[in-house]
């Protein structure tokens, strides 16, 4: 009997964390409100509470966003933030041409290894190739 009364004491406590006054669970909700503090939490480094100045709060995970996602964080928010921060697009906007650049050329030097390296292993190769080149004429 304890397990299962200690299981519904869990369940209900649980169920009043996400019902518990002024929790906000969407972004939407918290948009235009005033952080009045970040408490950081002892159980996940890096993740915090926010605290509104209407009292509403958050929990929020570490801010450490993998590069893709700050990426597309980037084109997401770049009407709203270029404007503020115009040198910082331009540079972005170098970098992400440059490593482009960069991608194309390694993959082009990738496929031309793979066709030098199987031409002795795969007679047909150059035939097959020649034919391809032929078609894009």
């Amino acid at each position: 009997m304890a397990v299962e009364e200690k299981w519904k004491a869990n369940q209900e406590k649980v169920a009043f964390m996400k019902r518990f006054p002024g929790l906000t669970l969407t972004w939407d909700q918290v948009q235009g409100k005033t952080v009045e503090a970040v408490m950081p939490l002892s159980s996940k480094p890096g993740a915090a509470v926010l605290v509104f100045s209407d009292g509403s709060f958050t929990v929020v995970p570490p801010l450490e966003p993998e590069p893709w996602v700050l990426g597309d964080g980037l084109g997401v928010a770049r009407q709203a933030l270029e404007p503020k921060h115009p040198a910082a697009y331009k540079e972005y906007d170098r970098l992400v041409r440059t490593d482009k650049e960069a991608l194309r050329a390694a993959r082009l030097e990738k496929i031309l290894g793979a066709i030098q390296n199987n031409l002795g292993q795969i007679p047909e190769l150059k035939d097959r190739l020649r034919q391809l080149v032929d078609k894009w004429k």
